[in-house]
């Protein structure tokens, strides 16, 4: 089976299936979940809605199929990944349909480079099988003591829906190259897109190693966390979410791997008043994923002096993006993955329009009328206000709202930057590199990029402070502290005394 995009009619709903022990199937139950495109409303897909019997067929499969996968030399598992690595790439165009049709974003600047990173995320670790070593300890000439990095089991995962595809090959390579199987619970609203990835993957592998899931958070992702046989525990989502998952892990001391929120700023010096850093902030705000990212760096601190001229130039740039059908070449920037998204987004910039003390730069409340009132389509939106404590400055919106703050004293901003319970991700702007450098090394952050607002690639290492998680992503150290133990043998050299007579 091959997903690609079709002109959505009630007459052209698709029907799709979850992976289990190698095998395409429906829900325990045969209930469906409805798919519908941020862009038109409209109901395009049905996936199963899977359960707790679902969460238990598709455990079972990967403890069975555990023993003989962890077995397989590193170097080997790394081959099948770089197998798999040339099978995505030759499905690119057609994930990033899949991906711009069920997520809402934009198949050039988005959709398309997401696949096209998917493929990358597989060929890294496929390269890093021959990696998983252990260290020897030097306890003399009569011992010799080592350690090993071994597999953890099952590893239970769960992904969002604003990077579906990308999200889950983060966790389905490394652990399979360190030689766990895996059950993963797709997005309900975006499971498509990793589905066909997991179908790729199935093809070079055993069955049960991998399994997808789809369904509800409460009907599939609880059982999935809360099951007896799962190792391991990895999630990327909300912070409310994470913090249930840990809850659950908690329980059974099942290690866990969090990438949850973020409130990322952004720290704009005098001295970077330029269009290349106007245009690595809309780089950094993440506007053309309708700033649906944890690392959107959306609390903008702006030197007094450049604070009107930066923002007049940034509103104007933000007004030449162009919105529309994420399956459109022509256009920047899609929709809102769903109505409850929609709704909070369009929540939040109510709340900015009623600030007394608050100046709207650009944007605002969506069409409601005209091609974008037809989907969830919001518009890149700029508050400016002179605080960090009111709430669009304080909680993680998920839209394209920007909120810009004037600072004057570098350790003033430094503070309001470090003021936030998230720690995910911040963004640093200046001419001056040694001060750069001073600030990121300052800011509360678990990633810091200085002059440019750029995604992640293969080989950071990735991962928040704070509440926006625990544990490290898109590394080889990533991998080896998220999805492996180390075991210590220690043996004894010297001839063993004669046995007693």
């Amino acid at each position: 089976m091959a997903l690609a995009h079709e002109p959505t009619t009630a007459a052209t709903v698709q029907k799709h299936q979850m992976l289990i022990d190698g095998q395409m199937v429906d829900s325990a139950t045969g209930e469906t979940i409805t798919i519908e495109s941020p862009s038109t409303r409209e109901i395009f897909a049905t996936v199963p809605r899977g359960n707790g019997e679902d969460v238990n067929r598709a455990v079972a499969a990967a403890s069975k199929a555990l023993p003989a996968w962890s077995k397989v030399a590193p170097r080997d598992r790394g081959k099948i990944l770089l197998k798999i690595a040339d099978a995505l790439e030759a499905e690119i165009e057609n994930l990033a349909k899949i991906i711009a049709q069920e997520t809402g974003n934009a198949i050039r600047t988005q959709a398309r480079p997401e696949a096209t990173l998917v493929a990358d995320v597989f060929r890294y670790f496929g390269g890093l099988g021959s990696e998983l070593k252990g260290e020897t300890i030097p306890l003399g000439e009569n011992v010799l003591s080592y350690t090993r990095r071994e597999p953890l089991g099952v590893v239970g995962a769960i992904i969002p829906w604003n990077a579906p595809v990308m999200l889950g090959a983060l966790k389905i390579a490394p652990a399979l190259c360190a030689g766990n199987t895996l059950v993963m619970k797709a997005a309900e609203d975006a499971p498509l897109g990793i589905m066909r990835v997991a179908e790729i993957c199935q093809q070079f592998l055993p069955a049960g190693i991998v399994n997808v899931l789809t369904g509800t958070g409460a009907e599939c992702g609880g059982p999935l966390s809360e099951h007896p046989e799962i190792r391991k525990l990895s999630f990327t989502g909300s912070t409310a979410v994470g913090k249930l998952i840990m809850k659950a892990a908690a329980d059974r001391i099942v290690p866990v791997s969090l990438e949850l929120g973020g409130k990322s700023p952004s720290i704009v010096y005098p001295d970077a008043n330029e269009d290349w850093a106007i245009d690595g902030m809309i780089n950094a705000m993440r506007f053309t994923r309708q700033s649906q990212s944890c690392t959107a760096g959306s609390r903008l601190f702006l030197h007094d002096s450049i604070f009107d001229s930066f923002l007049e130039e940034l509103a104007a740039k933000l007004d030449a993006i162009k919105i529309g059908d994420p399956l459109s070449e022509e256009i920047d920037m899609g929709a809102i993955i769903n109505n409850k998204q929609f709704t909070k987004v369009c929540g939040y910039v109510e709340d900015g329009l009623n600030q007394d003390d608050t100046q709207l730069i650009c944007g605002g409340l969506p069409p409601e009328s005209g091609p974008l009132s037809k989907g969830y389509f919001a518009v890149p939106t700029i508050f400016a206000n002179t605080s960090n404590d009111w709430r669009l400055a304080r909680e993680e919106i998920f839209g394209p709202v920007l909120v810009a703050i004037r600072w004057k004293d570098e350790d003033e901003a430094i503070r309001m930057a470090n003021d936030s319970h998230y720690g995910l991700a911040a963004y640093v702007w200046t001419r001056d590199i040694a001060r750069g450098i001073n600030a990121a090394h300052n800011i509360e952050a678990g990633w810091v990029q200085v002059n440019q607002g750029l995604g992640q690639v293969p080989g950071h290492s990735y991962g928040g402070v704070k509440q926006s998680g625990i544990g490290r992503e898109f590394s080889l150290e990533g991998m080896l502290d998220s999805f492996t133990q180390r075991k210590n043998v220690t043996i004894n050299l010297a001839t063993p005394p004669a046995p007693l007579t």
